[in-house]
């Protein structure tokens, strides 16, 4: 007798629907070239933040927030107290006391009842690894050799999708069997169906999953193999702005499915795998929350009141700013929180400096591709389709073709080893390519002078050739140059009162031997440096035939106003600006004003990241500490360069009064904004639709990378090595692909550098125009709604006004 008979789902038409969703909801990630923070939970957004919290904790054992150790700590140093917890109480209909609380972090820590899969209780003579992990090195080992493009000398042939090639290879790897000591599992696996749909409803219906199961089930079947499951949503991401569709993540989960068939020991007496499988699974599904899980919810959104009082604290009280002449220069930055600190430190440097802030793509839907090449990659976010192409030029068509010529040749003379060394693989395995001769050549370059003169576009270009070359957008028609920088300068705020220098900086970052480079750049640029988006920019405003446009537009650029453009290198806080010499005489005072400005805010900003660095014995020491930095930059052994955007908890579409003076502390993008510019809402309408969206992704990464690493985090980075050139890593030989960040980005050794709150979005305006945004955006609408985000109002007109909206409408903090 049996001890639960199938009921397996009958309705194909819903199985497959079912299906879809489970896929649909699995969020992308991007390639290591292009590494942009995700938000891994984002396909889950239609849901409340509470209910996916308790949906991760059951399927996947993801608590979503920290340690009750590191909730005791924050409470003994007082970062928390009472009053946090008062409130955060208030929110929920728990009836603890504070003292309760406390005594919940004294609790031996409990595991997860997480809903089991048949692999982990199926019954084999398999000692090492065990079936699961087992079954996830061998779906990581088929999907790295499906979709490598760059890395591996053979590949399985793409005619077919990616389930018939893993069927294939598995009917033909005879080692499987022995490895899991399964000797019927070479004819199980001829047993498959040979499509993806057919292997789907196979599997539901000999392990009799009810259609009221199904939507569970495929959650955890996915998640067990988040890595490549998030690369097969990036496919399908591409392929949908591209106006098509990838049904390479259903291969996915049918070869998922089809795994918890093979280790079905096909017995249905009481003692069998399955039997117990099936009261494992619904006596988990039947498991009540324990008292504690819902306590550290509570401490989690405790802490997220206690920075969010912090900054209440600051924007209700700006500091009033000093009384200086007509500004000498204003600098934008990239909205990146690493830009609050030099942007703070510039204004103390030279007051009469005033600074900005706008996303570091500026606004231009470009891709590049840097003359001579085919590598082209996006100049802008993730969520955005490029639609202007630009390369490189010198000004001189046929000097244009020359370098390009020079270019190509030299990269097919340098052979193979070179293309790969331009690949993330570079590391040290290059070594173990090309042998020890070359491994010097690499360290020479680790004590180089790379900081100031590395540009990794200018590849196979000598430096003179380089210099004569400068992003260039294609010729497109005047009235449609014109629009798109009126579009920009509304977008920035920027329409009247021009300083008569206006730098625009992008950012990059800078260090070695890191295959995860990319997301130390610029989000905005889909990782890559802002550099070429500045510069396009700078040329655009600088336009005399944009400028006479310009003026049918409403926006006067005065004729003495000049544009320049400019990178912040994010690892030393040096900045480098471009075509300073062409400006003229009238305004070299200010550029030479400005540019001892800029000097002394990096030697500030180096002072003030010196102790996340571990070199506070340097901060009285400026040029140690920034012959330090740089080191960092090139060390080929330094797994922490600088700490990129850890730490972020605010977004703040504002003007800079607003901010000016307070020390944020390098915690939030601070976006320029001023409300009464924009009468009808459409640039409110794009920073919540926009760089809004894009912040909420990077804090989501830095949260669940910080609460759950091992899911959607990627370990330890000493163990990373490349999968196909450029998709991801792994950690270690096999396994899942590895996503989000290392520890070492979120971690220094003894305490967490990042703390994992969600983003506090600040906008000073009306009411009536932030709920029009969120009433015609049903990705904005999610996100407060649901509290994926916390979306605050200040007001210009009254300091005292301070609301928070919610689902059911505006409400004033509390005092």
């Amino acid at each position: 007798m049996t001890a639960f008979e199938p009921t397996p789902c009958s309705n194909k038409a819903a199985l497959h629907e079912i299906a879809r969703q489970a896929c649909e909801r699995i969020a992308p990630t991007w390639p290591l070239d292009q590494m942009i923070a995700v938000n891994p939970l984002w396909e889950r957004r239609d849901q409340p933040w509470a209910q996916v919290a308790e949906q991760l904790w059951r399927r996947a054992g993801s608590r979503l927030t920290l340690s009750a150790a590191d909730y005791r700590a924050a409470w003994q140093n007082g970062q928390i107290n009472q009053q946090h917890l008062t409130r955060a109480l208030a929110e929920t209909a728990h009836t603890w006391s504070p003292e309760q609380l406390l005594q919940f972090l004294d609790q031996p820590a409990e595991s997860a009842q997480t809903l089991p899969l048949l692999e982990d209780m199926a019954k084999a003579e398999i000692a090492v690894p065990g079936w699961p992990a087992l079954i996830t090195q061998q779906i990581g080992q088929s999907c790295a050799a499906w979709f490598d493009e760059n890395q591996a000398d053979w590949h399985p042939p793409k005619k077919t999708s990616l389930y018939h090639a893993w069927r294939e290879s598995m009917l033909q790897d005879r080692g499987l069997s022995v490895l899991s000591a399964c000797r019927s599992l070479g004819a199980r696996i001829a047993e498959l169906p040979e499509e993806p749909q057919a292997a789907l409803e196979s599997a539901v219906e000999h392990l009799g999953i009810a259609e009221h199961e199904l939507s569970e089930w495929f959650d955890c079947l996915l998640l067990r193999n988040l890595g490549w499951a998030s690369w097969c949503a990036y496919k399908r991401w591409q392929a949908r702005l591209e106006g098509g569709d990838d049904p390479v993540l259903l291969d996915l989960l049918a070869i998922r499915a089809a795994w918890e068939w093979l280790v079905d020991d096909r017995q249905r007496d009481a003692d069998s795998g399955w039997s117990q499988w099936r009261t494992a699974w619904q006596a988990a599904r039947k498991q009540p929350l324990t008292a504690q899980w819902q306590a550290l919810q509570v401490w989690q959104r405790a802490e997220e009141l206690a920075w969010q009082e912090q900054l209440h604290g600051m924007l209700l009280t700006p500091v009033k700013p000093s009384s200086v002449a007509a500004p000498i220069a204003k600098v934008y930055f990239c909205i990146d929180v690493r830009s609050e600190v030099f942007r703070r430190a510039l204004e103390q440097a030279c007051p009469q400096v005033q600074t900005g802030g706008f996303a570091g793509f500026f606004g231009l839907p470009v891709a590049y591709t840097p003359l001579g090449t085919q590598a082209t990659r996006p100049q802008l976010p993730g969520l955005l389709a490029a639609q202007f192409s630009v390369t490189d030029s010198s000004g001189d068509t046929d000097r244009d073709a020359g370098l390009a010529r020079q270019r190509n040749s030299r990269l097919q003379r340098g052979g193979r080893w070179q293309l790969f060394e331009r690949l993330p693989a570079s590391t040290f395995s290059l070594v173990e390519t090309l042998g020890l001769g070359y491994a010097g050549a690499l360290l020479g370059r680790t004590g180089g002078f790379l900081s100031r003169s590395a540009a990794p576009d200018s590849h196979a270009l000598r430096p003179r050739e380089w210099q004569q070359l400068k992003p260039s957008l294609p010729v497109i028609p005047l009235e449609q140059r014109t629009n798109v920088a009126a579009r920009i300068l509304r977008a920035m705020s920027l329409t009247q009162n021009f300083a008569p220098l206006i730098v625009l900086l992008g950012h990059a970052s800078q260090s070695t031997n890191n295959p995860q480079a990319a997301g130390l750049d610029c989000g905005a640029c889909c990782g890559q440096s802002g550099e070429v988006n500045a510069r396009l920019l700078a040329d655009l405003l600088n336009d005399p035939q944009v400028r006479k446009g310009l003026l049918d537009e409403g926006i006067e650029l005065p004729d003495d106003c000049r544009f320049l453009a400019g990178v912040h290198n994010t690892t030393t806080d040096e900045i480098r600006v471009f075509d300073s010499e062409t400006l003229t005489q009238r305004l070299q005072p200010n550029w030479q004003t400005l540019r001892r400005a800029l000097d002394d805010a990096g030697a500030r900003a180096r002072r003030e990241r010196a102790g996340l660095l571990g070199l506070e014995g340097l901060s009285e020491k400026p040029a140690k500490l920034l012959g330090s930095v740089r080191r960092r930059g090139t060390d080929w052994a330094q797994t922490r360069p600088e700490w990129g955007l850890a730490g972020n908890a605010a977004f703040i579409a504002a003007p800079r009064s607003r901010t000016l003076g307070q020390n944020l502390k390098g915690r939030a993008f601070l976006h320029d904004y001023d409300w009464q510019q924009d009468p009808s809402g459409k640039v409110l309408e794009l920073i919540m639709t926009a760089p809004m969206v894009v912040a909420n992704w990077i804090n989501l990464q830095y949260f669940t990378s910080t609460t759950d690493n091992l899911r959607f985090g990627c370990g330890n980075k000493v163990l990373h090595n490349v999968v196909g050139g450029r998709i991801g890593v792994f950690e270690g030989n096999g396994g899942d692909l590895r996503t989000g960040l290392s520890l070492q980005s979120l971690h220094d050794g003894k305490r967490w550098i990042h703390r994992p709150l969600r983003l506090t979005v600040v906008i000073d305006a009306p009411q009536r125009m932030i709920d029009k945004v969120i009433a015609e955006h049903a990705v904005v609408r999610d996100l407060v709604i649901n509290g994926w985000l916390h979306l605050q109002r200040i007001d210009s007109y009254r300091s005292d006004i301070w609301e928070r909206r919610t689902a059911e409408g505006w409400q004033p903090m509390p005092r």
